[in-house]
């Protein structure tokens, strides 16, 4: 997973901010074995030229609520239009326009079920560009969310990652998953920075660093709420991301699922209901013809695919934050 513009020190940082979003540059120096100041310059170079953010992520399916998958087919005119206008909703994430244009494609995750009601039965419909709504409603996900497609480029050994990780809480000592009305503050100030600081959270809610210490800690450990990276996969080398929709065989919908989430291709994979297909999933490959081998050996090659659907993603819109 190595460029021109950078290289596998570059991955590296990355997949140590995906293990660790909010480690200090210290640490990730100590562990790839370089100096503060190097991990500094690459993590500013990563924003300037590889649009790198680092960002907080409610795990709406560990909380609870539901999230959908729409796929919107639309008149060639007007398919960014509507694309932009979701992305200013709150309750919107990866937005995608696919299929040369006339399509788009959406997660929702609604804090409410009359949040969803209201888009999937009154806006969407009334909006007479959309052709067609297929709306899928996520099951289960089989990857992605807090494990990141990072981890299958290997960049970081297991020991390093888990130098990063730090310890693990033993089974059955964390909380369930919740935000708090108290948790809000936080949560607002680090899904528009992951990284901000302790003074900075400090400011925006008035808590004490302790106190935002075992709160954000709390949070994290629960799974409510995780630290995720937004970057250019394509100035990797990756330039072709499409979005898979697959019909399985009866009985075999766990089973291509988890050979899905283990494709080093595959991003995201989660089953589905609702639609024409069981399963979704965000693949992403260097080129047109690395694609063509995917879907003719990676998932063609599957025992219980009946059928598959491709859509080419020609840009994102708007990726993991809310309100971007």
């Amino acid at each position: 997973m190595e460029s021109d513009a950078f290289d596998a020190l570059d991955l590296k940082v990355l997949h140590a901010l995906e293990v660790a979003g909010r480690a200090p540059f210290s640490r990730i120096a100590e562990v790839l074995d370089v100096s503060d100041q190097t991990v500094a310059r690459r993590y500013r170079r990563l924003r300037a030229e590889a649009a790198l953010r680092v960002v907080g992520v409610r795990d709406g399916i560990r909380l609870g609520q539901d999230q959908w998958m729409l796929q919107l087919r639309c008149a060639p005119d007007a398919a960014e239009v509507i694309a932009r206008a979701l992305a200013r909703r709150p309750d919107t994430a990866w937005i995608a326009l696919a299929s040369g244009g006339t399509e788009v494609v959406c997660v929702t995750r609604a804090r409410s079920r009359g949040e969803q009601e209201d888009l999937l039965l009154s806006k969407l419909p009334r909006t007479p560009s959309i052709v067609e709504i297929r709306a899928h409603q996520v099951l289960h996900r089989f990857f992605g969310g807090p494990v990141g497609w990072l981890s299958k480029s290997r960049a970081l050994t297991d020991r390093q990652a888990a130098q990063l990780r730090g310890p693990v809480e033993p089974p059955g000592t964390a909380e369930p998953p919740r935000i708090t009305a108290e948790d809000e503050p936080i949560v607002g100030v680090l899904e528009r920075d992951g990284r901000a600081t302790y003074p900075e959270l400090r400011r925006a809610t008035g808590g004490t660093e302790p106190v935002l210490k075992r709160r954000l800690s709390r949070l994290l450990s629960s799974g409510a709420f995780f630290i995720d990276l937004e970057f250019d996969v394509g100035r990797f080398g990756y330039g072709t991301r499409a979005v898979l929709w697959v019909s399985a065989a009866p009985g075999a919908l766990e089973e291509v699922g988890n050979a899905l989430a283990a494709h080093p291709e595959v991003a995201f994979v989660a089953a589905v209901a609702g639609g024409a297909c069981d399963l979704v999933a965000v693949v992403i490959t260097r080129d047109n013809a690395e694609l063509f081998r995917y879907l003719a050996r990676g998932v063609g090659g599957l025992p219980g695919v009946v059928r598959s659907e491709t859509s080419p993603v020609l840009r994102h819109v708007k990726q993991l934050t809310y309100g971007a």
